[in-house]
């Protein structure tokens, strides 16, 4: 059978879906001709958008209230559906849709009822990284699943972005080195703490970084007035972009500090100077989370910490340096 449209399914956050794109890359490497449609939801579209290996977006969000799900969906003549993501609805529809090839994983009995291809690993015991679990999905399909995360940078195919305005534009100090930082995570990771993201802001000189707060407008009454928007060269987005001008912006810096969130997986894919912060227990780690990317970073407070590695509950991220950081950042400057 010749395998001409593929859907690649993974309807949750912006980072898991960014750190699954790399598939499409190695999808269109094996095949130049074949057909990439990714199953994503209206909030994470725009990052999928900008992948030049994928070639049409199916919104779920539309798709699951269409009158008849599973005409739609046959007429998109996928001859594959990987789901990346597990999910229920749209493994019952991909049956009933009668794709030919349904690729899931054992580990899901939704799957192993709907699904013809199925790969038995685990993602919690694994010692791979996101991306590359993501990969194994390919083993039915006869593809190359082994990657290193070196290589796996080369695969996002992230092409021309939104245009900014020109305020948002004017914001960017050329004489700077302009620095996003990301200090909540909507409760998807383990936070650094607001408290160490200030001193962060009072160690970096002044005179050469320029420092943008992102954030939802939901964090807004989270973050308050904890950090020192009072500086100068400090400005707040937080609850000001939409995700295609967020992604547009970060294209513009030179860097962003954050904990294990989409922010922090766009701007390593983007190239630029990605610092994450994490908690060194499973299965949270950077070994399994950390950004992909040539200048992205992870950092850890203790990665033999025992609390973590009995699995106990430890914020031991909080007690990672700001001065840390902080080098990170001026070191790379230069």
């Amino acid at each position: 059978m010749t395998l001409k449209r593929i859907i690649i399914s993974r309807t949750d956050s912006i980072g898991d879906v960014v750190l699954t794109l790399p598939m499409a890359g190695i999808l269109k490497e094996n095949d130049p001709d074949c057909k990439i449609l990714f199953l994503g939801t209206t909030y994470t579209m725009p990052i999928v958008k900008l992948s030049k290996y994928v070639d049409e977006f199916i919104n779920w969000d539309i798709l699951q209230n269409e009158t008849n799900p599973e005409e739609a969906l046959k007429k998109l003549k996928a001859d594959v559906i990987i789901h990346v993501y597990p999910n229920k609805d749209i493994a019952s529809l991909a049956f009933k849709a009668k794709i030919p090839i349904r690729i899931g994983t054992f580990g899901r009995l939704f799957h192993v009822l709907t699904c013809n291809k199925k790969v038995r690993f685990s993602r919690r015991k694994s010692n791979l990284h996101e991306a590359q679990l993501n990969l194994k999905l390919l083993q039915p399909l006869k593809i190359n699943t082994t990657f290193s995360l070196s290589e796996l940078e080369h695969y996002y195919g992230f092409k021309k972005f939104k245009l900014l305005s020109g305020k948002l534009n004017s914001l960017i100090k050329k004489d700077k080195t302009n620095i996003i930082l990301h200090p909540k995570s909507k409760g998807s990771a383990k936070e650094w703490g607001l408290n160490n993201f200030k001193k962060l802001i009072e160690i970096l000189p002044k005179h050469e970084f320029q420092i943008f707060i992102s954030g939802t407008k939901e964090e807004e009454a989270l973050i308050g007035d904890s950090l020192p928007f009072y500086q100068s060269n400090v400005t707040s987005l937080i609850g000001e972009l939409t995700l295609d001008e967020f992604i547009s912006f970060i294209a513009l810096t030179d860097g962003l500090v954050a904990a294990s969130t989409g922010p922090l997986h766009i701007s390593a894919a983007l190239g630029k100077r990605a610092i994450g912060l994490f908690s060194p227990k499973k299965p949270i780690h950077p070994e399994r989370w950390s950004p992909i990317g040539l200048n992205a970073v992870s950092t850890v407070f203790n990665e033999d910490c025992e609390k973590c590695k009995k699995g106990a509950d430890c914020n031991c991220i909080s007690k990672i340096s700001p001065k840390k950081i902080a080098d990170l950042l001026v070191r790379h400057q230069y």
